[in-house]
């Protein structure tokens, strides 16, 4: 099978880029580098199966020109992380947006199959916990930043379905859980990288807010499986799934046991939201998934328990100091 993964050297898109290289299959990406890094394919590189495109997908003819040449699309591209989120909410936006009309038109043209990648921020301020994919979506303001990436991805969402009911282009949605593992930097806000380089480095480990924030980390190797379980499976064509873990952890714990894994003895320091992003940010008290759908339809379960994930990023970044 070809396979084209936009965003495809970025952390998720590289572990499924190898993923599919190490089934046999041919793997094309394409990728502007804005977060992801030309080190994330260095391995892949050296594979004749794998060929790479240093573009953005808003150039229409070169991403047109891969989309005819692959099978199945694996849309990965957008910007991430909540630092850049805040900071350039227009960039977000018209990444987010723009970057999924112009794949998903290309995808119609031959009816090429579609996984666009969403996230859990969809669910935003709802209380409905874990989390359904039937379930409420509930923004916060629009005078609030921070949601201008939920709600850039819920309209990336409703048109990717859209294209399903009303072209028969189809597509698959999924949103993806605090996916972590190796490869993933800090330098957007995610919170185990940030965390481990800073108790590798014996800096104080900051923790935004009082720290009872609880989150589920699924390990990327976990989650490339179920993109390529849900890809390979016709019946998955015009849903959406949740993906990720239930392993539930608060942010003060976590960051409690990083400094235990690592020997480190930094403090722990707790920053105010607004002096971490901006006045007035909100954020939300629990994000746990309910991964049954995806369970039931492709047998996944997040085989990798926290612990294993943390001292796979401690090793990956301690070879890195």
């Amino acid at each position: 099978m070809r396979v084209l993964i936009t965003g495809g050297s970025g952390f998720i898109g590289s572990h499924l880029a190898d993923a599919y290289l190490e089934r046999g299959d041919e793997v094309f990406i394409i990728d502007d580098l804005s977060t992801g890094s030309i080190d994330n394919i260095q391995q892949a590189k050296r594979n004749p199966r794998f060929h790479y495109t240093i573009d953005s997908v808003q150039n229409y003819p070169v991403l047109a020109e891969l989309v005819d040449t692959c099978d199945v699309v694996f849309h990965l591209a957008a910007a991430v992380g909540v630092k850049l989120i805040v900071e350039s909410p227009v960039r977000t936006i018209e990444t987010n947006v723009r970057g999924t009309e112009i794949v998903l038109a290309a995808a119609n043209k031959k009816k090429k199959k579609v996984l666009v990648a969403s996230t859990s921020e969809v669910y935003g301020l709802s209380e409905q916990v874990p989390f359904r994919e039937d379930g409420n979506l509930v923004m916060g303001a629009t005078t609030k930043g921070r949601w201008s990436y939920a709600c850039s991805k819920a309209i990336d969402e409703f048109l990717a379905l859209a294209y399903w009911r009303e072209k028969k282009l189809p597509t698959i949605v999924v949103r993806l859980f605090n996916t972590v593992g190796p490869r993933q930097t800090g330098q957007y806000g995610m919170v185990i990288p940030t965390l481990v380089k800073q108790a590798l480095a014996g800096r104080p480990l900051t923790v935004y807010g009082d720290g009872t924030q609880t989150r589920c980390f699924g390990y990327v190797g976990d989650v490339v499986g179920a993109l390529m379980g849900l890809m390979d499976h016709d019946d998955a064509v015009g849903q959406v799934f949740n993906i990720g873990s239930n392993e539930e952890i608060s942010i003060g714990q976590l960051a409690e046991r990083i400094r235990e894994l690592t020997g480190s003895t930094s403090e722990i320091v707790h920053i105010p939201y607004s002096e971490a992003y901006e006045e007035g940010f909100e954020d939300m008290p629990r994000r746990v998934p309910d991964i049954g759908k995806i369970g039931k339809l492709v047998g996944f379960q997040p085989k990798t328990k926290l612990d294993g994930i943390l001292q796979q990023v401690i090793a990956y970044h301690s070879e890195r100091i």
